[in-house]
């Protein structure tokens, strides 16, 4: 699977860039110090996963998902970051970021995270998910009930991976009142 990498701390580049060499499925095809930069590098090496900071010079990590949204490229974007604040968490699905990891995550996370969107799924940090829960999607369905009867490719999917969630969280509390 093809990787380029967006963070505006070289340090950060060079060991993301190093631990994804460490596994013979990742090849780092590039690396940018901005989003600026970022979107040049998708556009000439269209890489599978563009993995990106949040907040960078010139142009931050939500700006560069939106505009690579509308360049029609087959990239999915997983957003690496420190931040937790569940406003970034629904600016970047907003945004139709493929991902969502923490920088705390370990390695293996990441590598799950690339799997999963180039797979076709949403990853969200296992930190966050636990926080993530069903207040969130009543505010989505809220949200999307009063769009336009057409929605976006990126609303789509967003709504699908809002609703799988609440289903796998139903059927576990299901599972579990059984065993009472």
């Amino acid at each position: 699977m093809t990787v380029a990498l967006a963070d505006d701390h070289v340090v950060v580049r060079e060991g993301l860039r190093l631990l994804l060499e460490s596994d013979p499925e990742f090849v780092v095809v590039g690396q940018a110090a901005n989003g600026i930069e970022a979107l040049q590098l998708v556009k000439h090496r269209k890489p599978k996963v563009l993995i990106l900071d949040l907040v960078m010079p010139s142009l931050d990590g939500l700006e560069t998902t939106r505009r690579l949204s509308r360049l029609n490229v087959d990239t999915r974007v997983i957003i690496l970051t420190m931040y937790a604040d569940e406003m970034y968490i629904l600016d970047a699905l907003g945004s139709c970021a493929a991902g969502y990891v923490l920088k705390e995550s370990c390695a293996a996370d990441l590598f799950q995270a690339i799997r999963d969107v180039v797979a076709g799924r949403f990853y969200l940090s296992p930190a966050l998910s636990r926080t993530f829960n069903a207040r969130y999607l009543q505010r989505f369905r809220t949200t999307l009930l009063k769009l336009p009867p057409r929605l976006s490719i990126c609303e789509r999917r967003l709504l699908r991976v809002l609703e799988g969630a609440s289903r796998k969280r139903s059927k576990r509390r299901q599972k579990g009142a059984r065993s009472l």
